[in-house]
């Protein structure tokens, strides 16, 4: 192989590279109470969740709301680890991991189901898809509309079945939480009506 070539072939390799981590998580947005500094800070966020409420129907507000309950849009966000005697670690409490805190399990079905093989639970465009994906199927199994962030968080904490089986009546920890992402929900939605108008996003 010519050293030329072999050059060429290192710089496609870091260009690769790069592309692939500009979609990495990255630090979280300093302000997660004001939508627009958010998007304002990370405008690729934007982007992800535009593309999923086109593709899935799921409303941007609520996608907000739900990653900020979930990893405080922290992409490397995992579970605390559980500690035996208080110094042997036995391991992390679920194996929830990235934006949406997506299990292993649901996540390997999202891939499965969409075929997308080569998701990461730490790139934006990736958990936006998937928390469309999950919430669409919800909305289609359970009737709960896609701009109800407070029922299709409980659907998204408890699972579908534990939904079906109203378990979050017995968790008024839950219940209040799911009220706070609904109230955010909201919230964000009229910052983002706000200063979209401004800046034609919306």
């Amino acid at each position: 192989m010519s050293r030329t070539l072999r050059a060429l072939i290192l710089v496609l390799a870091g260009l690769v590279v790069t592309a692939c981590g500009s979609r990495q998580s990255g630090p979280p947005p300093r302000n997660l109470d004001d939508a627009c500094m958010i998007v304002a800070q990370k405008p690729e966020y934007l982007r992800a969740f535009r593309t999923t409420e086109r593709r899935w129907g799921v409303p941007v507000h609520v996608q907000m709301a739900t990653i900020y309950q979930e990893s405080k849009f922290d992409g490397d966000a995992r579970t605390p680890f559980r500690w035996t005697l208080g110094v042997i670690p036995m391991g992390r409490q679920s194996s929830a991991y990235g934006y949406s805190q997506a299990l292993d399990g649901t996540w390997d079905e999202y891939k499965d189901e969409t075929r997308r093989f080569a998701a990461r639970r730490n790139d934006i465009f990736d958990e936006a898809d998937f928390m469309g994906w999950y919430m669409s199927k919800s909305r289609q199994q359970l009737g709960i509309p896609l701009q109800d962030a407070r029922n299709q968080y409980l659907a998204y904490h408890e699972g579908r079945t534990g939904y079906t089986r109203q378990s979050y009546n017995g968790k008024p920890w839950l219940l209040r939480v799911a009220g706070e992402v609904g109230t955010r929900a909201e919230t964000y939605k009229a910052q983002l009506m706000r200063c979209g108008g401004r800046r034609g996003l919306f």
